[in-house]
């Protein structure tokens, strides 16, 4: 058996086992939903007759061992629509599922022992004792909607770490430590980066030292772009509907858009306030219902239609930062990786059919230049066509031969991930998935080539026979989502952010108050040179100042006494070093930080 289906069968076997320990700990009105296998083990919904706390975690553990410890055979049994109703009458979820399921479905039931049984298609073990050489452990309890809709029954979710066996589970409790340690989350808000508040579910509120760093992303983006031929735009963040219902957004996102209905014909503003019943007036429907914009490919379309284009301008590359929001369930939230609002380093460049290899092309060399600065490493992954494709097939079929074709030749045949039916509605697309410093993947950069919004908007450019032809548009963002970039680098680095883009980059330490004076001269000097300083001249204990530098985990503190104001040098404590070194010019000190701004590189200097 492969690793993969091995791994398959033991947790989703094990996910029986748990859903066995919780209904003879809490009894039978114990209600029990569904329980798949995830990627470090599994989980299972009930309805319990009451709160799981983490005192119950050992007992249900134990009571999971003991069951396995009984060596039970399993038993398979297919079973009518009718006898299945039956059987799980006590059960509300699985009688939702039955009845959901295609009247001539084959429905199948798994016996763990004799006392109990799971609506399941399989498969499992045969008998408890294949589960005594596995490892598991309880990670955790929260709350679920059943089937992910919050108008659904609130259930609680028991999840389960689980692996073949002590030393890969030790070792995955290893990363966890690790990984939590690295939360952006908990970091974030200890180096005073950005903070949530629930009046803004969602939206970071970035403080000075995060928003330093953001911008120093956003004017490296830039930067970059300038080189590679791109012109930034702006465009408006709230649109009319109309212009959702041309790209197809309104058809495939409205659900995501945060809008704002209009009135309905005959109704006055000033009525819809005086009126009791304003819920009743203002509709979705309406001619005037705004939509805060979730994506800017709408508004990078109208900008392109402003005027004729000869196919001597193509490429045209329109990159874009524009705020933009999409709305999220509650529980779909998590720190600074799914919000929102967000910015991202967008771009929509319009080209001929004979340009796609070559523009693409430079999009992955810039890519390249970007994540090698960090030094991230990463993946492609093709997405094919999906279920509600917009469009001719045969557009998509022409597309996404163009993709394939790149990457065969970038990569050679075989050498990428292809997903299939997971491309955006309007085109295929490569995603690039990057790995952090734990080996954990993110997609942040995608590629998107798309024949159908300039279509729906119709853009034509004059080719070189005098014909008007319909440009392709190539969908790009390296980055993606900068907030979530942020929150990926964060973990990535543990808070030790390179020196190019750390928030403050030298805090500076005078001893005395007699000292302040040389203190801001370093500064000042520092600052004229670009380079982020941060200084205590208040009068207080030399420790105090520094401790709170090293927990910011700025790259470099100076510390400046009598000596150092005597010889005009500055004594450096380096982030992640014990030793300090003295004595070091202070032009030497600043030529160092200048050179650092100038390379962007990843490690600090540790010898001047």
């Amino acid at each position: 058996m492969e690793r993969e289906e091995f791994l398959q069968v033991y947790r989703h076997s094990l996910a029986h086992v748990l859903a066995k320990a919780v209904i003879e700990i809490f009894g039978k009105e114990t209600q029990y939903a569904i329980g798949p296998q995830i990627a470090d083990g599994l989980y299972y919904d009930f309805k319990l007759p009451r709160a799981i706390t983490e005192d119950d975690y050992k007992t249900i553990e134990d009571k999971m061992l003991e069951i396995i410890k009984r060596k039970e055979d399993w038993r398979r049994e297919e079973i009518s629509r009718a006898d299945a109703l039956e059987m799980f009458k006590d059960q509300k979820y699985k009688v939702e599922i039955i009845r959901d399921l295609p009247e001539d479905e084959l429905l199948t039931i798994y016996y763990t022992g004799d006392d109990y049984v799971d609506l399941c298609r399989g498969p499992h073990v045969e008998n408890s004792r294949e589960l005594l050489s596995t490892a598991f452990k309880l990670k955790s309890s929260s709350s679920a909607y059943w089937r992910g809709d919050e108008k659904n029954d609130s259930l609680t979710r028991i999840y389960v770490y689980a692996f073949p066996s002590k030393d890969e589970l030790k070792a995955h409790l290893a990363l966890i430590k690790e990984a939590l340690e690295r939360d952006h989350k908990k970091i974030g808000p200890k180096q005073e980066l950005f903070m949530f508040q629930e009046t803004a579910p969602g939206m970071p509120y970035w403080l000075p030292r995060g928003w330093e760093m953001y911008r120093q992303l956003i004017a490296y983006s830039r930067s970059l772009q300038n080189k590679y031929g791109y012109q930034e735009i702006s465009a408006p963040l709230i649109n009319n509907k109309k212009l959702w219902l041309i790209s197809g957004h309104w058809a495939h996102y409205v659900n995501n858009m945060f809008l704002v209905p209009g009135l309905t014909d005959g109704t006055k503003a000033d009525d819809a306030v005086e009126s009791d019943e304003t819920a009743s007036v203002f509709s979705i429907e309406a001619e005037d219902t705004m939509a805060a914009k979730p994506m800017n490919c709408p508004n990078a379309m109208m900008t392109y239609k402003r005027t004729i284009h000869s196919y001597k301008e193509l490429p045209i590359r329109y990159s874009e930062m524009d705020v933009l929001h999409r709305k999220e369930k509650s529980g779909q939230m998590n720190g600074l990786f799914r919000v929102q609002e967000f910015r991202q380093d967008d771009d929509h460049t319009f080209v001929m059919e004979s340009q796609i290899e070559e523009e693409i092309g430079r999009i992955m060399e810039l890519a390249d230049t970007i994540y090698n600065t960090f030094g991230l490493t990463y993946r492609p992954e093709f997405s094919t066509r999906p279920d509600d494709f917009m469009g001719d097939i045969e557009v998509w079929n022409r597309a996404e031969a163009a993709l394939k074709r790149i990457l065969d030749n970038r990569y050679g045949e075989g050498n990428y991930e292809i997903n299939e039916g997971d491309g955006a509605f309007y085109g295929p697309k490569i995603d690039l998935q990057i790995k952090d410093a734990l080996g954990r993947e993110w997609q942040c950069g995608t590629i998107q080539l798309d024949f159908q919004l300039p279509a729906n908007f119709g853009l034509t450019y004059i080719d070189k026979d005098n014909t008007q032809k319909m440009p392709v548009v190539i969908h790009r963002a390296i980055f993606g989502s900068f907030e979530r970039f942020i929150g990926i680098i964060t973990e990535h680095f543990k808070g030790a952010y390179p020196f190019w883009m750390s928030p403050v980059q030298v805090g500076i330490v005078p001893i005395h108050t007699e000292n302040n004076e040389y203190a801001k001269e370093v500064q000042e000097l520092l600052e004229y040179e670009y380079v982020r300083t941060e200084a205590d001249y208040a009068d207080k204990n030399m420790n105090e100042k520094i401790k709170y530098y090293r927990t910011m985990k700025d790259p470099y503190i100076l510390v400046i006494g009598n000596k150092e104001c005597e010889n005009r040098t500055v004594s450096v404590t380096i982030r992640g070093q014990k030793t300090q070194l003295h004595d070091i010019p202070l032009d030497t000190f600043v030529e160092v930080c200048k050179r650092l701004n100038k390379e962007r590189s990843i490690d600090l200097v540790s010898e001047m």
